[in-house]
């Protein structure tokens, strides 16, 4: 396996900030609510992008990255779509018009990118001092699914969290949007609108999806360069999957139980990971625990893919079934 060129990291970075750069300040300046057509085809430019950016990395760097990139791309980009559901609440709590939450969400999700990225750098250097911390990460990723199996959900209902609460106590804000302004002038006195909070609200709260995220992207890759990328591709496109599935979005029933089986698949292996190379000295004298099989990368992809995959065409039919069964119902 071959190590990543600098000079290629250095031109990815480039080029995804030059997508984010236009998505924000040329195509989220426009406020309008896009179609179908629009979206779905910003969704496949971006997935296309991914796979041949998977595909630059098998040849500059070999197979074991870029199956990493898939497997860690497609895990995030699964999670995303479970953000999506926060996503519709907080536009819907916020009251946000409808013109505005494409530049909305642009915005909050750029927010968010840059706060993922010092989320990776700190967990990048806490996994490579201590190792036990997937005992750790693979823990919570098991608990999540288990959640996520049992319907113990908070994303139906949105709650301020303490910044937001603080916030609204230290400056003025009005009730009522101007367009694109955070600050806006009332009876001549300068007061901030509430496009202020829905930038922070949803910045903030993918951050809180992070301690989802990338638990689970590390148990896939070690690799910063390979967990930072993955989580930009699964943030792009994030808001043409909005406007396509907002509607959609509570009728992907099954969706849950695919990002559970993979959430605790990953955490089986972070745990497995973390007995190979044991060092807890309350756990095997303090040695590693060779006998420990290691998932392969490739099983994980084959894992992920079968999983979500499964989940999204079963709950496909299940909403066909269901619409069958209104229409005969309606018929009668």
């Amino acid at each position: 396996m071959a190590e990543t060129p600098l000079a290629f990291m250095i031109a990815t970075y480039v080029v995804l900030a030059i997508f984010f750069v236009v998505d924000l300040f040329v195509i989220g300046r426009r406020p309008h609510v896009p179609s179908t057509k629009e979206c779905v085809e910003h969704i496949a430019f971006f997935v296309a992008a991914a796979l041949v950016f998977g595909g630059l990395i098998w040849w500059v760097s070999g197979s074991q990255p870029a199956l990493e990139f898939y497997s860690g791309w497609l895990t995030e980009y699964s999670l995303s779509i479970d953000n999506l559901f926060v996503f519709v609440i907080i536009m819907t709590n916020f009251a946000v018009p409808k013109k505005l939450q494409r530049y909305v969400l642009s915005v909050g999700i750029t927010i968010a990118l840059l706060l993922r990225g010092l989320f990776i750098l700190v967990g990048a250097a806490v996994v490579q001092r201590f190792t036990w911390v997937f005992f750790i990460f693979g823990a919570f990723l098991i608990y999540t699914a288990v959640k996520l199996v049992a319907g113990d959900d908070d994303d139906e209902e949105y709650h301020e969290n303490a910044i937001i609460r603080v916030l609204r106590k230290v400056v003025k804000i009005t009730d009522e949007y101007d367009g694109e302004k955070i600050r806006t002038v009332r009876d001549g006195k300068k007061f901030f609108t509430p496009m202020l909070i829905v930038f922070l609200t949803i910045g903030t709260t993918d951050v809180m999806f992070a301690f989802d995220s990338i638990p689970a992207i590390f148990g896939l890759t070690k690799d910063p360069f390979i967990v930072f990328t993955s989580n930009i591709f699964a943030l792009l496109g994030l808001q043409q999957l909005y406007f396509l599935l907002g509607a959609l979005l509570d009728k992907l029933e099954y969706l849950p139980y695919g990002l559970a089986v993979v959430l605790g698949f990953i955490g089986v292996k972070l745990v497995m990971e973390a007995l190979h190379g044991n060092a807890l000295p309350f756990i095997n004298g303090g040695r590693p625990i060779p006998q420990v099989p290691e998932i392969p990368t490739w099983v994980s992809l084959i894992v992920i893919v079968i999983a979500i995959g499964t989940a999204a065409i079963a709950s496909v039919v299940k909403m066909r079934l269901d619409g069958s069964k209104s229409g005969d119902h309606q018929g009668r």
